[in-house]
């Protein structure tokens, strides 16, 4: 087999999966010989970059060049080794315009390389991925739901957590599954005697949360409980993640919640009465199981409170865009503070 393709979402289960078959590959023939990796610069690099091994000038340019640099590697024999072992990461930053030498090679590989290719940077190009699946494979996590990687980490690691210890690992970590495998790793050099691990323990290895998803936002604000919503917008406006390496701007936290009193107010008409109705105003993508949940979050609303939530985020929008001198985190946790509060009262 000479071509690989490694799949995943988040970064940290993705780089396990690439660790293994690197190793595999290599064998017991020298690293330094063996290897060779390429990174597809991103857009932010491409031009005057300083770090070793970025390549300069424009974006396209740039790409161009390290595909360029990773193919002539991979058609290269090996030195002093059976075969060679190239690595090319962030290969979804190639876009359809520069992905034809790739292909090229793809369809008649040297047999004494190795091309792994690694996801990241970007939608991949299925056009890569159709290639890899007829002279390779594809590879990716086995698990990628955090609490299955959690049961996974805890038993390959040989530990094991109370329940009350995994929900808070489950809890901090949010949908990075890839977090769960870094604490775990961490509790891994707890001195234990074999007894589960309690929470007290774990606690002081719970430092910066996981992101978590925007609709933990809208549910915790439909049940009306403050403190939770308020936590979940911090962790929203501050945390990052393997699928998202910046955090959620307050504007966008307010382009969620419009949207969300935008489908309710869809659902402020007499004649939606059903599931079934509310799933087809909605606009036939919302299943009748949760579209059931919306209509009862609009009737218990009502179009005057409706009106009044639209009026807390028009608010927002304009504080967040400076009509008065208030942070806008500020702005945020004041909106959702008003909008959990219209729940309670309604």
């Amino acid at each position: 087999m000479s071509a690989h393709l490694v799949k995943g979402d988040d970064s940290v289960l993705r780089n396990e999966v690439l660790d293994a078959l690197i190793a595999q590959l290599l064998g017991d023939q020298d690293r330094t010989l063996a290897l060779e990796e390429i990174v597809i610069p991103s857009p932010a690099t491409a031009v005057g970059g300083d770090g070793a091994g970025e390549m300069t000038g424009s974006g396209s340019d740039a790409r161009s060049a390290a595909l360029a640099v990773a193919i002539n590697a991979s058609q290269t024999p090996p030195f002093m080794t059976d075969q060679r072992v190239v690595v090319v990461r962030d290969v979804g930053l190639i876009n359809a315009a520069e992905v034809g030498p790739l292909l090229e090679y793809l369809d008649d590989p040297l047999d004494t390389t190795e091309l792994v290719l690694v996801a990241g940077g970007g939608a991949l190009n299925k056009k890569i991925e159709t290639a890899i699946k007829s002279n390779g494979e594809v590879l990716a996590p086995e698990a990628t739901e955090a609490s299955d990687v959690l049961a996974r980490a805890t038993r390959d690691a040989g530990l094991r957590l109370t329940p009350a210890a995994e929900k808070a690992v489950l809890d901090h970590a949010g949908s990075e599954a890839g977090m769960v495998k870094r604490i775990v790793t961490t509790l891994a050099t707890i001195d234990s005697d074999g007894s589960p691990i309690d929470v007290g323990e774990v606690i002081p290895y719970l430092t910066d949360a996981g992101s978590v998803p925007v609709w933990d936002l809208t549910n915790a604000i439909e049940k009306g409980d403050t403190k939770s919503a308020l936590a979940t917008l911090n962790r929203l406006l501050n945390a990052t993640s393997a699928k998202q390496t910046r955090a959620m701007h307050p504007l966008q936290a307010l382009a969620v919640l419009v949207s969300h009193y935008r489908r309710l107010l869809r659902l402020d008409d007499p004649e939606i009465r059903s599931p079934e109705a509310a799933a087809k105003a909605l606009g036939g993508k919302t299943n009748p199981n949760s579209a059931r949940f919306r209509l009862k979050q609009a009737q218990r609303l009502g179009p005057e409170g409706l009106q009044r939530a639209f009026e807390y985020l028009a608010n927002a929008d304009l504080d967040l865009k400076g009509r008065r001198a208030i942070p806008e985190d500020v702005v945020m946790e004041t909106l959702v503070a008003r909008l959990c509060a219209l729940e309670n009262r309604r």
